[in-house]
């Protein structure tokens, strides 16, 4: 055997043992048990997977898997807007995961977990959020919606090397606020690369989908719910509407005269007792944003970041895996608008809310700080003291939030990939009636037909939410 021949056998051998070291490398990150943690039977898993290697990047994740038959159920990459907020600390923790933490330490299972319907797959992205890392700091000067979807991508290709049979599983994208952008943006480049990533559909609560349309529906948003008053909403209407302010904020100078004093008016009459996530909802009073780091991400709320919507999300889930498993090949053109009015299963979630934790955020804090839980995790601390809600460590180009991606969610339905638009409608950051007008817009422009009427959905004769479906 020439030396050639002997050099292309050890390559072979090294690549062959590379890729085997990366399928059962999931063994690695395999958890046995959260600190404080109630006993489950479903596998949980945590740890990094590298985007980058020449600059040492990585992004952390939390994979939970399907409370039972997880080999039938889909699987759902999970993504929190901000932009630069965590997918973990919010969305698993606070949302739908299948655990909260509680004032004693310890960890209370969540009975509207999305983990009885899905494989769950939570994603702290872009580097330098939650435990996600670059180790050349540099990066975070500048970042902007390109590098956080090819990272997203790049993720998930290798992730499934870790994971290989999830690889032709059923895969939804899901996600709220600024996911209206991460969410279409990484689908689209799963769309438009070819690699069969098996993606089915995606969905969007609350999502910034076109800047303009968004931003003025908070203006009508105020108003109509009794936030401010006559006199600020003609101020509004005619010397700075909210999408000019919000332009003027991101812009980084000062505000202009006119603005200035329509947002000193708003921040006087709102006062920061309010959830802008849920403008009737109590909040926490123990702590304010600064404890959770939030004060740098636009799409953030001053104290709660999310409200309790276990149930919408619920009917959320149950939706996103109903499309998998219903539709068929010649209907895989699915347009959802659900307008939740109160919440979905109102009788549960009236004895659930009897039980909200108001300060789970706050916990959530304490509990993804301990060192043990951080050991559990798997977690490397690089370049940063201490996990935090949303990153104060990068620096978004905030100028991508007028990025329009409502196009690109229309070149989604075009191609085949069904979506699912989701609206709570006390949500004063991202408004349902802005969310309304361009779902209907694209609707119109795409041709589709109206399918089930607005209607009310009815659960034990109480009315949950109106929708309408679009094919």
């Amino acid at each position: 055997m020439g030396a050639q021949q002997w050099i292309a056998m050890v390559v072979l051998c090294a690549t062959f043992f590379q890729l085997c070291r990366a399928v059962d490398s999931s063994a690695d990150d395999k958890l046995l048990s959260l600190p404080g943690q109630p006993r489950v039977s479903f596998q949980q898993y945590a740890g990094y997977v590298t985007v980058d290697k020449s600059q040492n990047r990585a992004l952390f994740f939390y994979f939970v898997e399907a409370e039972t038959d997880p080999a039938s159920k889909p699987l759902v990459l999970w993504l929190n807007g901000g932009p630069g907020c965590s997918s973990v600390g919010a969305g698993a923790f606070s949302e739908h995961g299948p655990f909260r933490p509680s004032d004693g330490g310890s960890l209370v299972r969540n009975d509207y977990s999305w983990n009885k319907e899905a494989n769950m797959l939570y994603l702290e992205s872009p580097a330098g959020v939650g435990f996600s890392y670059s180790a050349n700091q540099s990066f975070y000067d500048l970042v902007n919606d390109t590098i956080t979807a090819q990272d997203n991508f790049v993720f998930l290709q290798n992730w499934f090397l870790k994971f290989p049979e999830y690889k032709n599983r059923d895969l939804f994208i899901a996600g709220e606020s600024y996911a209206g952008h991460y969410v279409p943006q990484l689908a689209d480049l799963i769309v438009k690369s070819g690699i069969k990533f098996n993606l089915k559909g995606v969905a969007l609560g609350n999502p910034l989908l076109e800047f303009s349309t968004d931003f003025n529906s908070k203006g009508d948003f105020y108003w109509s719910h009794g936030l401010i008053s006559n006199p600020t909403y003609e101020l509004l209407n005619a010397v700075c509407n909210t999408s000019q302010l919000w332009r003027e904020r991101i812009g980084g100078s000062s505000l202009s005269a006119s603005c200035s004093k329509v947002s000193d008016q708003i921040d006087a009459e709102i006062p920061g007792a309010i959830d802008p996530y849920d403008v009737t909802a109590n909040v926490c009073l123990s702590s304010g944003a600064s404890l959770l780091g939030a004060q740098n991400n636009p799409l953030t709320p001053r104290s709660r970041l999310f409200s309790s919507a276990e149930s919408l999300q619920e009917v959320l889930s149950q939706q996103v895996c109903s499309l998998g498993d219903n539709s068929s090949s010649q209907e895989n053109i699915f347009f959802f608008f659900g307008l939740f009015i109160g919440f979905c299963f109102l009788p549960r979630m009236q004895k659930a809310q009897e039980n909200i934790d108001l300060c789970v955020q706050e916990e959530t804090f304490v509990y993804l700080n301990r060192k043990d839980v951080q050991e559990s995790f798997h977690v490397k601390l690089v370049g940063t003291q201490q996990w935090t809600l949303c990153s104060s460590v990068v620096q978004y180009d905030l100028r991508n939030l007028e990025i329009p991606t409502i196009d690109v969610v229309g070149s989604l339905v075009n191609s085949g990939i069904r979506v699912l638009v989701y609206s709570g409608d006390q949500d004063s950051v991202i408004p349902f009636t802005g969310s309304r007008t361009l779902v209907e817009g694209l609707a119109k422009q795409l041709g589709l037909n109206t399918t089930v009427p607005y209607t009310a959905w009815l659960e034990d004769k109480q009315v949950s939410l109106l929708h309408i479906i679009k094919k």
